[in-house]
């Protein structure tokens, strides 16, 4: 006498999603006992369709078409589900490809400075309670102090610094280089006081040109500029790099 068996389908499945809002795919694990209802309930969340307007069709493990998805009511298992499978999401509403990813669409709102300062649960009336940053008035006029006195040292650093002098420069986290110093004083792309230096070697940044204005000549990636406490002056001939030999 013969045994029979029973084949029992998986409760879970473990399934591909498709859309036509978009070229992702997806694997989501759903009952079967789920309705066709609650099924696009949780599709929503997933490709962004609204549920009312949604067709679905089923896809075998082979990607071949096999059925539309009519029946609200009706399982899920009751359709030809397996692993692997893919069900494509159709939607209806008007949706474009892609438009749940261009954020040039979504409208911003700002808040006005005036209306955000007026707010007491802001980051900026916890900071102004708390006196931090720029809210500590007696730690800014403090640092204030400190970069004025700061700038007067590279000040007077640069007075003693005259064009054609033979140079170090010692940048911090930088190796030491050797140079001429080709200028010093201000420049239109920072404040303060600086030293154009043209270096021995092509360490540099440019060839004494910066946002259009020439400041000095050398020869390209020879140029840099440097704050003059960075710059020692002194006897530092130039070493001879054997550039000139064949």
């Amino acid at each position: 006498m013969g045994t029979e068996v029973t084949i029992v389908s998986k409760p879970i499945v473990d399934v591909c999603i498709t859309s036509t809002l978009s070229d992702a795919q997806t694997i989501k694990r759903f009952n079967r006992g789920l309705t066709i209802s609650e099924l696009k309930a949780r599709l929503e969340t997933i490709v962004g369709a609204p549920a009312s307007s949604m067709e679905l069709e089923i896809f075998s493990t082979g990607d071949q078409f096999l059925q539309k998805i009519e029946n609200d009511d009706a399982l899920l298992g009751s359709f030809p589900v397996d692993d692997n499978c893919r069900i494509h999401v159709i939607d209806r509403s008007g949706g474009q490809m892609g438009e749940f990813h261009d954020v040039s669409k979504v409208e911003k709102f700002e808040l006005p400075d005036e209306a955000y300062g007026q707010k007491s649960d802001s980051v900026r009336a916890f900071m102004k309670k708390q006196r931090l940053g720029r809210y500590n008035e007696e730690e800014m006029a403090k640092k204030k102090a400190q970069l004025a006195a700061h700038e007067e040292e590279q000040t007077t650093a640069a007075s003693s610094i005259s064009v054609g002098s033979r140079c170090k420069v010692e940048v911090p986290k930088q190796p030491t280089k050797l140079g001429t110093v080709m200028y010093v004083g201000t420049t239109d792309f920072k404040p303060g006081y600086w030293v154009g230096v043209k270096y021995d070697e092509p360490l540099g940044k440019h060839n004494g040109t910066v946002n259009g204005r020439k400041y000095f000549e050398c020869g390209d990636k020879y140029g840099a500029f440097v704050r003059p406490l960075n710059v020692i002056v002194g006897d530092f001939p130039e070493e001879d790099y054997g550039l000139d030999e064949i």
